[in-house]
């Protein structure tokens, strides 16, 4: 968890920014599972995070499988190998089509080496006193997006997807010792090497961008630079 000094995250290291980002995105996905009625409203309970109120899911599986799923995004970005991390809602079978994908980026979070994942960035970084009023605006901002998007149908389901950065040296995580698997080819970024093998050359899947793409907010204190929109994509224009 991250380290608060008067209600404000201390952001004095790599590590720090990405507890934070843990802390938030834990809330934001109970947010969004409630606020898109993917389970009955009775099942969350009123709670407090940011010093805002928040909607917490009270079946002991769903806020497992959340806290194991953020606790396996912060250990690859712990390992600087991500670009985005999002939750997509799914079409009930027979379909399953991707509808909805809550996207939270955070390609400009700094890449570093492991040996400084605890270097101070300073040797007395002030605490990010604005960070948690940004939070309690993205909060809001989810609180009341279904007012804007397409009604969702009933039964679907989500998962949450992450995308590695472009880097030549990074490698999915993938194997039967890790909690991923690949997500299916609409919604990943094939990456190509070029003739020199510097870079990756990317294509698109055909579920990323959406035919509809909705801006949530931008977050933006010291190293913490996070951008969040969601996209809507064209099967659930087709329900």
């Amino acid at each position: 968890m991250a380290t608060y000094t008067a209600d404000a995250p201390v952001l004095n290291s790599y590590h720090a920014v990405v507890s934070a980002y843990s802390d938030f995105l834990t809330v934001a996905i109970h947010t969004i599972l409630y606020e898109r009625n993917i389970y009955p409203p009775s099942s969350f309970i009123a709670a407090r995070k940011f010093n805002c109120p928040v909607r917490q899911s009270r079946h002991p599986k769903v806020c497992k499988w959340i806290q194991d799923a953020v606790a396996a995004v912060e250990f690859e970005m712990l390992k600087c190998t991500l670009s985005n991390t999002s939750l997509v809602i799914h079409a009930p079978p027979p379909s399953s089509a991707p509808l909805e994908r809550f996207l939270f980026s955070t390609t400009a979070f700094p890449s570093l080496p492991p040996s400084e994942l605890l270097t101070p960035f300073s040797d007395n970084p002030p605490a990010a006193a604005d960070l948690p009023e940004q939070f309690r605006a993205t909060i809001s901002r989810l609180s009341t997006l279904s007012s804007a998007l397409s009604p969702l149908p009933p039964d679907c389901s989500f998962t949450l997807v992450t995308e590695l950065r472009d880097d030549a040296d990074i490698h999915p995580p993938l194997g039967p010792d890790t909690p991923w698997v690949a997500a299916e080819p609409s919604l990943q970024k094939q990456r190509k090497r070029n003739e020199s093998e510097a870079k990756l050359a990317s294509t698109r899947g055909n579920d990323l961008g959406g035919v509809r793409t909705t801006p949530i907010r931008s977050v933006e204190s010291g190293a913490y630079i996070m951008e969040m929109w969601v996209e809507e994509g064209k099967s659930k224009f087709q329900e």
